[in-house]
C-alpha cells in the first residue's frame, strides 16, 4: 500500500497544465490528464464523479472551488463515524459544503483538487 501511495504521489508531480480534456458524459464536466491518471492508478472514478456533481451544484456560490479530500484520524473516525471527508470551499477558506464518507478505498490520505470553468483539475494543472 505504501509503495502504491508513493508511486501515485510521484506520478502526480508530472502534471502541469493539461494536453487533453476528458468529459463525464452525463453531467458534461471536464477533467484533466492528471485526474485521468489518478482515476486509473487509484481506481477512483467515483471521486471524479462525486466531486464534479457537488462542485457543479456550488458554482452559483463561487466560480472557483477548492476540493479537499482528507482521511480522518482514528479519534475523529470514532467521533464522526466517517473514514474520510471532502470539504468544498471558495478558495478563501469559506466552506461551502462538507461530505462525510463512511468507507473509502482511496489510497491517499489527502488530496486537493480545483474546480473552475466546469473543469476538475489538480492544482498543478490550474
Amino acid at each position: 500500500m505504501k509503495s502504491q501511495v508513493n508511486e501515485i504521489k510521484e506520478g502526480l508531480q508530472h502534471f502541469h497544465g493539461t494536453e487533453m480534456f476528458y468529459q463525464i458524459p452525463l453531467i458534461k464536466t471536464r477533467f484533466t490528464d492528471g485526474l485521468k491518471y489518478l482515476a486509473h492508478v487509484a481506481d477512483c472514478f467515483w471521486l471524479i464523479t462525486d466531486t464534479s456533481v457537488i462542485a457543479k451544484s456550488l458554482m452559483n456560490r463561487s466560480e472557483f472551488i477548492t476540493i479537499d479530500f482528507k482521511k480522518l484520524s482514528r479519534e475523529r473516525q470514532n467521533f464522526t463515524s466517517y473514514e474520510a471527508e471532502i470539504i468544498y470551499s471558495d478558495g478563501n477558506n469559506n466552506i461551502l459544503e462538507k461530505h462525510g464518507y463512511c468507507v473509502t478505498d482511496f489510497p491517499l490520505d489527502e488530496l486537493r483538487l480545483f474546480f473552475v470553468n466546469d473543469t476538475l483539475m489538480l492544482p498543478s494543472e490550474y
